[in-house]
């Protein structure tokens, strides 16, 4: 009666294990999502420096992916970090 129970339970865990490493490779798969329609806000991690002043700005959402950059210090703010 052991040795049918250990096979039962050998027989779930390796079920439970392909199961799960299946669904693991196909979620790599799966296609990025698409882009969201204009007007709707975009994630991004930008910052910004005032040339005048030194003052940084970090921009983390935006409608587009390259916003016009801010403005500070009646100058336009430098990208310290690029777009990637």
């Amino acid at each position: 009666m052991g040795l049918v129970l250990d096979l039962l339970v050998a027989a779930v865990a390796a079920f439970l294990i392909f199961k799960v490493g299946f669904a693991v490779l196909g979620s790599f798969a799966r296609p990025a999502p698409e882009p969201p329609p204009p007007g709707e806000m975009r994630r991004v991690n930008l910052t910004y420096r005032c040339p005048q002043c030194s003052m940084e700005l970090r921009v983390r959402q935006a409608l587009s992916e390259e916003p016009v950059p801010p403005r500070h210090c009646m100058d336009e703010m430098e990208l310290v970090t690029p777009a990637e």
